[in-house]
Protein backbone atom coordinates (compact mmCIF):
# COMPACT_ATOMS: atom_id res chain seq x y z
CA UNK A 1 0.00 0.00 0.00
CA UNK A 2 3.12 2.49 0.22
CA UNK A 3 4.47 1.24 -2.70
CA UNK A 4 7.50 0.38 -0.92
CA UNK A 5 9.17 -2.77 0.12
CA UNK A 6 9.66 -4.17 3.24
CA UNK A 7 13.91 -3.05 3.37
CA UNK A 8 12.93 0.11 1.45
CA UNK A 9 11.25 0.96 4.97
CA UNK A 10 13.56 -0.72 7.28
CA UNK A 11 16.13 1.39 5.82
CA UNK A 12 14.00 4.69 5.96
CA UNK A 13 13.46 4.12 9.26
CA UNK A 14 17.28 3.88 9.83
CA UNK A 15 17.67 7.21 7.97
CA UNK A 16 15.14 8.59 10.08
CA UNK A 17 16.38 7.24 13.38
CA UNK A 18 20.00 8.91 12.39
CA UNK A 19 18.01 12.48 11.59
CA UNK A 20 16.13 12.13 14.63
CA UNK A 21 19.05 11.75 16.78
CA UNK A 22 20.87 14.03 15.35
CA UNK A 23 18.41 16.28 15.67
CA UNK A 24 17.82 15.84 19.17
CA UNK A 25 21.31 16.69 20.04
CA UNK A 26 22.14 19.73 17.62
CA UNK A 27 18.74 21.67 17.33
CA UNK A 28 18.23 20.86 13.17
CA UNK A 29 19.88 18.36 11.34
CA UNK A 30 16.79 16.10 10.56
CA UNK A 31 16.65 17.19 7.16
CA UNK A 32 19.99 17.99 6.23
CA UNK A 33 20.83 13.57 7.07
CA UNK A 34 17.24 11.99 6.26
CA UNK A 35 15.73 13.75 3.65
CA UNK A 36 18.68 13.14 0.47
CA UNK A 37 19.48 9.31 2.10
CA UNK A 38 14.86 9.11 1.79
CA UNK A 39 14.90 10.66 -1.70
CA UNK A 40 17.94 7.88 -2.37
CA UNK A 41 16.07 5.22 -1.08
CA UNK A 42 12.42 6.18 -2.93
CA UNK A 43 11.90 9.76 -4.28
CA UNK A 44 7.99 9.27 -2.90
CA UNK A 45 9.49 9.76 1.02
CA UNK A 46 10.54 13.31 0.33
CA UNK A 47 9.00 16.11 0.88
CA UNK A 48 5.60 14.98 2.85
CA UNK A 49 6.07 12.25 4.48
CA UNK A 50 9.71 13.67 6.20
CA UNK A 51 7.61 16.63 6.98
CA UNK A 52 4.98 14.81 9.44
CA UNK A 53 8.15 13.17 10.87
CA UNK A 54 9.16 16.33 11.28
CA UNK A 55 6.34 17.73 13.20
CA UNK A 56 6.29 15.31 15.71
CA UNK A 57 10.13 15.11 16.50
CA UNK A 58 9.87 19.45 16.66
CA UNK A 59 6.89 18.79 19.28
CA UNK A 60 8.68 16.86 21.62
CA UNK A 61 11.94 18.74 21.18
CA UNK A 62 9.46 22.14 22.33
CA UNK A 63 8.51 19.78 25.30
CA UNK A 64 11.73 18.69 26.49
CA UNK A 65 13.19 21.84 25.53
CA UNK A 66 10.40 24.55 26.81
CA UNK A 67 12.40 25.58 29.45
CA UNK A 68 15.21 28.25 27.07
CA UNK A 69 12.37 28.87 25.07
CA UNK A 70 12.69 32.48 23.89
CA UNK A 71 9.25 33.28 21.75
CA UNK A 72 10.03 37.12 21.29
CA UNK A 73 12.77 35.81 18.96
CA UNK A 74 10.95 33.49 17.27
CA UNK A 75 8.47 35.18 15.97
CA UNK A 76 10.52 37.48 13.41
CA UNK A 77 11.62 34.32 11.84
CA UNK A 78 8.15 32.93 11.74
CA UNK A 79 7.03 35.76 9.82
CA UNK A 80 9.35 35.22 6.76
CA UNK A 81 7.91 31.91 7.24
CA UNK A 82 5.03 32.78 5.68
CA UNK A 83 6.52 34.41 2.38
CA UNK A 84 8.40 31.62 2.13
CA UNK A 85 5.77 29.13 2.18
CA UNK A 86 3.48 31.05 0.19
CA UNK A 87 6.55 30.76 -2.77
CA UNK A 88 7.02 27.16 -2.25
CA UNK A 89 3.59 26.45 -2.95
CA UNK A 90 3.67 28.19 -6.55
CA UNK A 91 7.39 26.58 -7.01
CA UNK A 92 4.97 23.31 -6.52
CA UNK A 93 1.46 23.93 -8.64
CA UNK A 94 4.26 25.04 -11.08
CA UNK A 95 6.96 22.49 -11.46
CA UNK A 96 6.34 18.87 -12.87
CA UNK A 97 7.56 15.71 -11.35
CA UNK A 98 11.06 15.50 -13.11
CA UNK A 99 10.79 19.27 -12.44
CA UNK A 100 10.85 18.35 -8.80
CA UNK A 101 13.84 16.17 -8.75
CA UNK A 102 15.83 19.28 -10.51
CA UNK A 103 14.64 21.53 -7.76
CA UNK A 104 15.22 19.45 -5.22
CA UNK A 105 18.46 18.46 -6.07
CA UNK A 106 19.60 22.75 -6.58
CA UNK A 107 17.91 23.21 -3.19
CA UNK A 108 19.92 20.69 -1.46
CA UNK A 109 23.12 21.85 -2.92
CA UNK A 110 22.30 25.66 -1.74
CA UNK A 111 21.81 24.35 1.78
CA UNK A 112 25.41 22.25 1.59
CA UNK A 113 26.61 25.50 0.37
CA UNK A 114 25.38 27.36 3.13
CA UNK A 115 26.31 25.21 5.92
CA UNK A 116 29.90 25.77 4.53
CA UNK A 117 29.89 29.00 3.29
CA UNK A 118 31.33 30.44 6.75
CA UNK A 119 28.76 33.10 6.95
CA UNK A 120 28.10 34.23 10.66
CA UNK A 121 25.29 36.15 10.67
CA UNK A 122 23.94 38.37 13.88
CA UNK A 123 20.78 37.52 15.46
CA UNK A 124 18.69 40.11 14.80
CA UNK A 125 15.05 41.25 13.55
CA UNK A 126 16.12 41.63 9.93
CA UNK A 127 18.03 37.71 9.55
CA UNK A 128 15.49 36.21 11.39
CA UNK A 129 13.30 37.71 8.67
CA UNK A 130 14.99 36.72 5.70
CA UNK A 131 16.03 33.05 6.89
CA UNK A 132 12.60 32.22 7.91
CA UNK A 133 11.57 32.90 4.54
CA UNK A 134 14.52 30.66 2.81
CA UNK A 135 14.27 28.24 5.44
CA UNK A 136 10.65 27.67 4.92
CA UNK A 137 10.89 27.48 1.19
CA UNK A 138 13.55 25.55 1.16
CA UNK A 139 11.94 23.18 3.84
CA UNK A 140 8.38 22.73 1.94
CA UNK A 141 9.97 21.57 -1.39
CA UNK A 142 13.27 19.12 0.22
CA UNK A 143 12.27 19.02 3.68
CA UNK A 144 15.97 20.44 4.40
CA UNK A 145 14.56 23.44 6.01
CA UNK A 146 17.82 23.82 8.66
CA UNK A 147 20.78 25.58 7.30
CA UNK A 148 19.06 28.98 6.73
CA UNK A 149 17.65 29.36 10.33
CA UNK A 150 20.59 27.66 11.41
CA UNK A 151 23.32 30.28 10.33
CA UNK A 152 21.75 33.15 12.77
CA UNK A 153 21.81 30.25 15.92
CA UNK A 154 25.14 28.92 15.52
CA UNK A 155 26.86 31.17 18.23
CA UNK A 156 24.40 30.56 20.74
CA UNK A 157 24.02 28.40 23.42
CA UNK A 158 22.83 24.73 22.94
CA UNK A 159 19.80 24.78 25.01
CA UNK A 160 18.10 27.92 23.37
CA UNK A 161 18.97 26.69 20.13
CA UNK A 162 17.13 23.15 20.27
CA UNK A 163 14.29 25.21 22.05
CA UNK A 164 14.15 27.97 19.42
CA UNK A 165 14.63 26.52 16.38
CA UNK A 166 12.54 23.16 17.58
CA UNK A 167 9.62 26.10 18.12
CA UNK A 168 10.43 27.71 14.55
CA UNK A 169 10.41 24.42 12.42
CA UNK A 170 7.06 23.12 14.41
CA UNK A 171 5.23 26.38 13.11
CA UNK A 172 7.42 26.38 9.77
CA UNK A 173 6.35 22.18 9.28
CA UNK A 174 2.63 23.16 9.45
CA UNK A 175 3.08 26.06 7.03
CA UNK A 176 4.81 23.69 4.79
CA UNK A 177 2.07 20.36 5.20
CA UNK A 178 -0.66 23.35 4.13
CA UNK A 179 1.31 24.44 1.00
CA UNK A 180 1.93 20.49 0.26
CA UNK A 181 -1.94 20.06 0.71
CA UNK A 182 -2.98 23.09 -1.55
CA UNK A 183 -0.33 21.82 -4.63
CA UNK A 184 -1.21 18.25 -4.06
CA UNK A 185 2.03 17.00 -2.66
CA UNK A 186 0.34 15.16 0.34
CA UNK A 187 -2.68 12.84 0.18
CA UNK A 188 -3.03 8.98 1.41
CA UNK A 189 -0.28 7.24 0.16
CA UNK A 190 2.37 10.22 1.41
CA UNK A 191 -0.07 9.82 5.08
CA UNK A 192 1.00 5.82 4.65
CA UNK A 193 4.29 6.36 4.40
CA UNK A 194 4.72 8.45 7.44
CA UNK A 195 2.36 5.93 9.26
CA UNK A 196 5.22 3.26 8.41
CA UNK A 197 8.36 5.91 8.98
CA UNK A 198 7.66 7.33 12.44
CA UNK A 199 8.87 5.10 14.92
CA UNK A 200 12.53 5.93 13.59
CA UNK A 201 11.62 9.42 14.67
CA UNK A 202 10.41 8.10 18.41
CA UNK A 203 13.62 5.79 18.63
CA UNK A 204 15.94 8.39 16.96
CA UNK A 205 14.75 11.06 19.53
CA UNK A 206 14.81 9.12 22.90
CA UNK A 207 18.38 8.35 21.84
CA UNK A 208 19.05 11.71 21.82
CA UNK A 209 18.31 12.12 25.11
CA UNK A 210 21.01 9.64 26.25
CA UNK A 211 23.84 11.59 23.75
CA UNK A 212 23.10 15.15 23.83
CA UNK A 213 25.83 16.14 26.57
CA UNK A 214 28.33 13.01 24.58
CA UNK A 215 27.84 13.47 20.54
CA UNK A 216 30.34 15.21 18.58
CA UNK A 217 28.10 17.03 16.40
CA UNK A 218 31.08 19.37 14.52
CA UNK A 219 33.25 16.04 13.75
CA UNK A 220 30.23 14.21 12.31
CA UNK A 221 29.24 17.64 10.26
CA UNK A 222 31.10 16.97 7.56
CA UNK A 223 30.04 13.64 6.77
CA UNK A 224 26.50 14.87 7.19
CA UNK A 225 27.07 17.54 4.53
CA UNK A 226 29.06 15.22 1.94
CA UNK A 227 25.79 12.71 2.00
CA UNK A 228 23.85 15.73 1.60
CA UNK A 229 25.83 16.82 -1.30
CA UNK A 230 26.10 13.47 -3.18
CA UNK A 231 22.13 12.84 -3.05
CA UNK A 232 21.76 16.50 -4.10
CA UNK A 233 24.05 16.26 -7.41
CA UNK A 234 22.18 12.76 -7.56
CA UNK A 235 18.26 14.22 -7.95
CA UNK A 236 20.14 17.36 -10.03
CA UNK A 237 21.70 14.72 -12.33
CA UNK A 238 18.65 12.24 -12.65
CA UNK A 239 16.42 16.14 -13.05
CA UNK A 240 18.53 17.39 -15.73
CA UNK A 241 18.45 13.56 -17.80
CA UNK A 242 14.63 13.71 -17.38
CA UNK A 243 14.42 17.08 -19.19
Amino acid sequence: MTDLTLLQIILANLALLAGACLQGVAGYGIGTLAAPLLFLISPILVPAPLILNAVILTILMVVRNRGALQIREVRFAIGGGVAGTLLAGGTLVLISPKGFELVFGILILIGVLLSVAGLRPTLNARNSVLAGAASTYMGTITAVGGPPIALIYQNQKGPLVRANMSAFFLVASFFSIAALVASGYLGQRELQLFAVTFPGVLIGFWLSGKLVNRMPFDGLKPIILGIAAVAGAAALIRGLMSL
